[in-house]
Formats: C-alpha cells, structure tokens, sequence
C-alpha cells in the first residue's frame, strides 16, 4: 500500500501527564488509523532510532505481531536542503506502537506502561474501560495545552524582566524534572550559553573578570535592597549591562515564541527542543556558540568574587567611618564656632 503523506516532525499520539504519577495517551487528530515512522516513534519514547529498530526486529522475528498487518511503506513528501523530495518510508501501525512501548527503556516507555498498567487493572476488574473525562464532555488533551498555553502567557507579562523567567520557561518542557540533577545540569548548560551569546563569557567568567573591589558597587549593575551584599556579587545577572540584558529578552522572547507556536499546534517540547532552538537562533544571529563549559568552574568565580567582597567592604567601611568622623569634626567645629560667638555677645 502507497500513498502520498507529509512527513510531520511531530508525532499523532500524544503521552502526557495529568496529575502526580498518572499519563494519558491521546491520538492528535481525528484519525481511524494511526502510522509512524521510525524518527516519530523514537521522537514519542524520546530513544534513539536505532533502539526502536531493534525492538521492532525482535517483536516481529517473536511473532508478537506480523510484518503485513504493522508495516507499510508510503511515499512521503519531506523537505531537504530547502526542497520537496519524495521518498518512500516505512510506516508502523499503532499496535507495533503499542507493543514497542512495552520493551522501550526510557523514561517515557515508562510512563507508557504506567498508563497501559492502569487501563489493563481497570478492564480486568470490571470488564470494560470508560473514559470518565470524554463521556462528560471534556477534553483532557485540549486542556493540557490549554494550561500549558495560559502557562506561557504569564511569563510574557513579565515583559521586560522575562529573562528573570527562564527557569519557568525550560520547565514547560514535558522531560523537565525541576530540583533533579538533570534538570540542573541542563539549566546551566542553557544559561551559559545565553550568558555567552550576550557577553562572550559564561555566568562563570562574567563574575570572575567584572567583580572589582575597586571600582563603585563592585561593578554590579543590579542588587536586591539598598547596599551591595555578599550573596548579590556570585549572581552573573548582577553584573550584565542594560544591552546584554537585551540580548537575553530577545532569546527569552524566541523561547516563548517557539513555545506559543507549538503548544497552539498541540506539539510537545522536550529539553533537547530548547537548546535546538537556542543554537538556531544564535545561528541565524551571528551570536557567539558556546563550546565547552568555559575556563573558569562557579565555585572558582564565586571565591574570587566573594574575597573581592571583602576587600570592598573593608573599603566600603572605612568610608563609611570617615565620612561619620569628618561628619563629626565638622558638627563639633561648628558647634565650638556657636559657643565662641555667645561669649563674645556677653
């Protein structure tokens, strides 16, 4: 069987979480059958293409499904190098979908089986499934893109200060674990690479080459409350001009942008999306790309910043308590000038 088909980056099953422990799968369009290639079904595991090829392999060669009935080729319309070419792909049916998510190690194979466990205990004790939300008339997809589209619009209210924000916006992605390593990891990877495109430097660097006891504010372009402290000259942000801060919206603005545009065309992001999308718009700018983590670890920037600290404080004091004496000697001359004259009046 042939037909012409466009090769969609994007997968027509949808694997989302709906609350604490609990997915939901749900086809993308109205649809009586579901086909995906090889990229789309390592794209809705999040694995690679080659771990898919080999559990499709050994689901076939088991007899668990037969290769008439789960595989097709369709002579599919995909773009590259700028122009439309037609190949044929072959195409895997939704039970060779299923089936795969039950031998797949990934975290979202994972989360399959959780949902699949949770149908399979529901039909073998009453007999039948139903689902509740879509007989009440509601559509828990719809409302999964929903949020995540109200989600977005908050963040751009931040307007100005939405570079503040970019934690929140890398959390929108579906793979994002706040607090985990990973999460962490990832989060400093993305925001030296920012860091990088606004200054040439990372958050590292930044703070070790512009945290200077000798100059006003130590430098510090930005600080909470009235005075300079400890914990504000470790803080890369701090130091960033009121262009770098610029460059950073601009970047903010391209994530919520990319973010609003696929969450409208019900497409999920992963972590491996926001940094596809960084190094393109970087690209397309001819903005500085980051390679390597810099010269330079945050626990080194932050000892030089924070002995900086001390030495500007030392100074910071000592201004301080000379301004307060000479405030002094200035009161106590002007104080000894009254006295002086009253005397001469008697």
């Amino acid at each position: 069987m042939k037909a012409d088909i466009t090769n969609n980056t994007f997968s027509e099953i949808i694997l989302y979480p709906v609350e604490e422990g609990k997915y939901e799968i749900a086809l993308n369009k109205d649809s009586e059958s579901i086909w995906l290639n090889l990229n789309q079904i390592a794209e809705l595991y999040q694995t690679s293409k080659a771990n898919i090829s080999m559990h499709i392999h050994n689901i076939l060669k088991d007899g668990e499904l037969t290769r008439k009935a789960t595989v097709k080729n369709y002579l599919t319309v995909q773009i590259e190098k700028g122009r439309q070419v037609h190949r044929n792909i072959r195409y895997y049916n939704l039970d060779m979908i299923l089936a795969i998510g039950y031998r797949v190690h990934s975290e979202r194979g994972t989360q399959f089986r959780i949902w699949a466990t949770q149908h399979l205990s529901e039909f073998l004790h009453k007999g039948f499934i139903l689902d509740d939300e879509r007989l009440k008339g509601n559509d828990r997809l719809t409302d999964y893109f929903d949020e995540l589209l109200a989600r977005i619009r908050d963040i751009r209210a931040s307007e100005k200060r939405a570079y503040l924000r970019v934690r929140e916006i890398f959390a929108l992605a579906i793979d994002y674990k706040p607090n985990s390593k990973a999460a962490n990891k990832f989060f400093a990877t993305m925001q030296n690479k920012m860091h990088y495109a606004a200054t040439g430097m990372t958050a590292a660097e930044i703070i070790a080459t512009r945290a200077n006891a000798q100059v006003t504010n130590m430098g510090l372009t930005n600080w909470k409350g009235n005075i300079v402290r400890k914990e504000d000259v470790s803080i890369a942000k701090n130091y960033l001009t009121s262009d770098e801060i610029d460059i950073l919206n601009r970047i903010v603005n391209m994530f919520l942008e990319q973010a609003e545009f696929r969450t409208l065309r019900k497409q999920q992001i992963y972590t491996k999306d926001w940094e596809k999308f960084l190094d393109k718009f970087l690209m397309d700018n001819e903005l500085p790309i980051l390679n390597g983590s810099g010269k330079i670890t945050h626990n080194e920037a932050k000892e030089l910043a924070e002995n900086a600290y001390n030495e500007f404080e030392l100074r910071r004091r000592k201004a301080i308590e000379d301004e307060a004496e000479a405030k002094y000697l200035a009161d106590l001359t002007k104080a000894t000038k009254l006295v002086s004259a009253r005397r001469k009046k008697r």
